[in-house]
């Protein structure tokens, strides 16, 4: 059966990358403050750096600050990806940044928004309203959702680094428990807790997590939790995150299981292709550094 990271897989393999490509039409950056201008960015983006992406992420926020005509532009942004895939054979994945998170027909109104409306592939949700907030989302196995686990801000421990005490008699779960490596009652974080429920609403392999590269131990715990789930992680370059060590820390044992988020890296330099090769290259030469030291 087809699931939304079968397709991401193949995409990984197809481009040799685990780069996302972060589509973030930030107004200082445009020719001029319109909806037009942020869809010519983007797509002058898209064009340039094709051959290098795993996936494509446009945030939802600049192009909603244009009102209808911003909505009506990332609706074409991502009918030209998928065009692009067509003309090259190869899927790319668009993961809708968007951090939808309500309930009942809200987030059914969410759901049919994004992958019916924008026709998008993923979408980035907040699981803190519970599994039925997130399940309109996950009722086709070929369209997936990132759940915020672990964020890059430096305010994400306010709330997401909260040490729990699950249960009435103060016990983990059981699977968090065992974890190997894991010291018998060590505290569980909240953002732990999320990997470990994530994991187990998995039943469609169209969840994924996102793991910000800026905190280090934080990828590590997650990933001993979550040994085969896919990472969406931000915070290389622009927010300091550091790219060798994240990837020592998040990556699965195949070499896979991390989408490396950059925006303002590719967008920002003189050759968007260049720079979003070059950053491809990196990744994989420290991928297979990895797994060359881990043999050994």
């Amino acid at each position: 059966m087809e699931t939304f990271f079968s397709f991401l897989e193949r995409r990984v393999d197809d481009s040799s990358s685990l780069l996302c490509i972060g589509l973030d039409p930030y107004i200082p950056d445009l020719k001029e403050a319109t909806a037009a201008s942020a869809l010519d960015f983007c797509l002058n983006i898209v064009k340039q750096t094709v051959p290098y992406a795993a996936a494509f992420k446009p945030n939802a926020a600049f192009f909603e600050i244009f009102g209808a005509e911003g909505w009506d532009a990332l609706k074409k942004l991502i009918s030209a990806i998928h065009k692009e895939s067509a003309r090259i054979g190869s899927h790319i994945p668009v993961i809708l940044d968007a951090k939808r998170g309500d309930i009942a027909s809200t987030t059914e109104a969410y759901a049919k928004s994004a992958f019916e409306q924008l026709n998008a592939d993923s979408i980035t949700l907040s699981p803190y309203l519970g599994k039925d907030s997130i399940e309109p989302f996950l009722q086709d196995h070929e369209k997936g959702v990132f759940l915020l686990c672990k964020t890059s801000n430096p305010g994400s421990g306010d709330f997401q680094d909260l040490i729990l005490n699950v249960g009435a008699d103060g016990n983990l779960p059981a699977s968090v428990s065992a974890m190997k490596g894991r010291p018998p009652g060590m505290p569980l974080r909240l953002y732990e807790y999320v990997a470990h429920l994530a994991q187990q609403w998995n039943t469609k392999n169209n969840i994924g997590l996102v793991v910000g590269a800026t905190h280090l131990d934080a990828l590590a715990s997650i990933r001993a939790i979550a040994p085969q789930m896919w990472f969406l992680s931000p915070g290389v370059g622009a927010q300091g995150g550091e790219l060798e060590l994240a990837l020592r820390m998040g990556l699965r044992t195949d070499g896979k299981g991390m989408l490396i988020n950059v925006s303002r890296g590719i967008s920002r330099a003189e050759s968007p292709a260049k720079a979003a090769a070059e950053l491809r290259d990196e990744i994989l030469e420290i991928r297979n550094k990895i797994i060359s030291q881990k043999v050994k």
